[in-house]
């Protein structure tokens, strides 16, 4: 049986990293096809870095005010990530549009899991919108990253019903469990590859 190395994953987030910490939980089998070897964020604060860290991963914070422009700031994270050899890249709560030149780069290993059952409800306060389009069903979406807000190539998606009690918290508190098993396993298959 051929030993082959596990696929190098840089994970990008903003704040606390509930869908890192479920990869992180995934990478800990021995089966699993991915390690993360960087954990990025555009804010200093966010408790996905602790996270990382108090794992032994390597944890940077790359804030848009600590550069001159855009192209500075992303030129510092492409770097980091270039550094860390990573095979993927996962937008994982990341909350900065990326630009062209950025997903360009990335082409084909960038990808972000999105709250909602795409092309519906791009960017913001998807649950919301779902509930008051009267939608049955809601859910996340893992794709593919280019230059259109949530607009690369759907991967794959989770379903969950949309209760006539639910609100938008406990709608996505729904979701977020189908988030956390629908990435890990895109994950895996990308990192078999």
């Amino acid at each position: 049986m051929v030993n082959t190395p596990r696929k190098k994953l840089a994970i990008l987030i903003s704040g606390r990293g509930s869908n890192m910490e479920a990869i992180l939980n995934s990478t800990r089998q021995a089966y699993y096809p991915a390690e993360i070897c960087l954990v990025i964020s555009d804010n200093k604060d966010a408790a996905g870095l602790d996270t990382a860290r108090n794992a032994n991963i390597k944890a940077s914070a790359f804030q848009r005010c600590d550069y001159e422009t855009r192209l500075e700031h992303e030129a510092a994270i492409m770097n980091a990530i270039n550094s860390a050899c990573a095979d993927i890249v996962c937008l994982a709560g990341y909350m900065r549009i990326l630009s062209a030149d950025f997903t360009k780069t990335y082409e084909g290993k960038l990808i972000n899991i999105h709250p909602s059952l795409l092309p519906k409800y791009k960017g913001l306060e998807t649950h919301q919108r779902a509930i008051d389009a009267g939608d049955k069903e809601h859910g996340c979406t893992v794709h593919f990253v280019n230059s259109e807000m949530d607009g690369g190539e759907i991967i794959a998606q989770a379903k969950v019903p949309i209760l006539k009690t639910d609100t938008a918290d406990t709608l996505s508190a729904r979701v977020l469990v189908e988030e956390h098993k629908l990435y890990s396993k895109v994950i895996a298959d990308l990192a078999k590859f």
